[in-house]
């Protein structure tokens, strides 16, 4: 006991001496531990050491409310050593940087709809592209029609911001002509005539636009990746869509929104009991436009999808413990993994390959 007590005491007593050590040189080993983390994460790219194929990034896995555990809706898609985005919700951009994927790799950005929490972080990721990049020509947006306002307005909005940057930093280092982005508007079918349209088909990579029922909200779109013998589909908001369903047959992985009722109803009552008739009403409206996890596996099921995952979480779950609440009876629909997404996750799909590999990033 008496050595036991000695070590004990020698123990203390180095932590005290390591502690009044750290405190006297507290500048020293600040501005050390800063030089370790800016030498680790300065320039951080990790797409180089990723396999050759398709790779799911969730950069934001939230919604509209507020949730310090996740961002805007945002997934990004490593295709090869190309690098897109879709969607680009508050918060999601700084994440892509947490996640060493650098926007100024980035290729393009595709846009579901126009609702505020999918594109209210447009502004980082054009700025980024421009300055990360030197970019020479704006960052391309595609999106439905509509896309020209949505990105025209945001360009007006920095516009001043652009001018500061070009004339403090030099038309060298901030080429003018890369500032903002470029809607890229793409047509869909009329009514009756069809339900996708190719986006982009080239060096191997497809991406297709289906239509979404997302009703009031028009046009509403997600999108289907394909490469090398890989495929992901992204849902964008909706309900239960045939046309969901057909484009994402066989697909890898579908990244599908999921609204679980059960829960928003606890927020309803909530709102109601505290005189906040306003919200209470409009957590009954959001009901009738989003699906649950139930009815996403389910055509995670119909489409004979590989692994299903959730993101655009509603509401939001403060802790993992809610999960199984969040995810209600899904695995009664679709016998395949259920993942509820979280910021930082990564999905690797080798090419040529029916392996599904995930890992944190952040």
């Amino acid at each position: 006991m008496r050595v036991l007590k000695k070590v004990l005491v020698w123990l203390v007593g180095s932590a005290l001496v390591l502690a009044a050590v750290v405190w006297v040189f507290q500048k020293q080993v600040g501005t050390a531990l800063l030089q370790r983390v800016a030498h680790a994460n300065v320039g951080r790219n990790i797409i180089p050491t990723l396999p050759d194929g398709l790779h799911v990034a969730l950069c934001g896995t939230g919604s509209p409310f507020p949730d310090p555990t996740r961002a805007g809706p945002c997934t990004a898609i490593i295709a090869g050593d190309r690098l897109f985005v879709v969607d680009a919700g508050e918060g999601s951009a700084r994440n892509m940087g947490y996640m060493g994927l650098p926007l100024g790799k980035m290729e393009a950005l595709l846009l579901t709809h126009f609702h505020s929490d999918h594109i209210d972080g447009l502004g980082p990721f054009m700025l980024q592209h421009w300055g990360m990049a030197t970019a020479t020509a704006p960052l391309p947006i595609y999106g439905p029609a509509g896309v020209e306002q949505v990105v025209d307005g945001f360009r007006a909005a920095y516009m001043l911001d652009y001018g500061y940057r070009v004339k403090h930093h030099s038309e060298k280092v901030m080429p003018s002509g890369g500032s903002g982005g470029k809607g890229m508007p793409f047509a869909l079918p009329s009514a009756g005539q069809g339900d996708t349209v190719v986006v982009l088909d080239d060096q191997g990579l497809k991406i297709t636009a289906f239509r979404v029922n997302h009703a009031p909200i028009e046009p509403a779109v997600g999108y289907r990746f394909d490469y090398k013998g890989r495929s992901v589909v992204i849902s964008g908001d909706t309900i239960p869509t045939p046309s969901l369903v057909a484009a994402a047959q066989g697909a890898d992985i579908l990244v599908h929104e999921a609204l679980q009722p059960t829960l928003v109803k606890i927020l309803e009552s909530e709102f109601a009991g505290k005189n906040m008739g306003n919200l209470a009403h409009v957590m009954q409206d959001i009901l009738n436009y989003h699906t649950t996890p139930e009815q996403a596996a389910a055509q995670a099921n119909t489409a004979q999808v590989k692994q299903l995952v959730f993101n655009h979480i509603v509401p939001p779950l403060p802790v993992k413990f809610a999960y199984p609440a969040f995810v209600g009876d899904a695995a009664k629909f679709f016998g395949g993994p259920i993942t509820v997404g979280e910021d930082g996750m990564l999905f690797t799909l080798p090419a040529n390959s029916t392996a599904i590999d995930k890992k944190r990033l952040m």
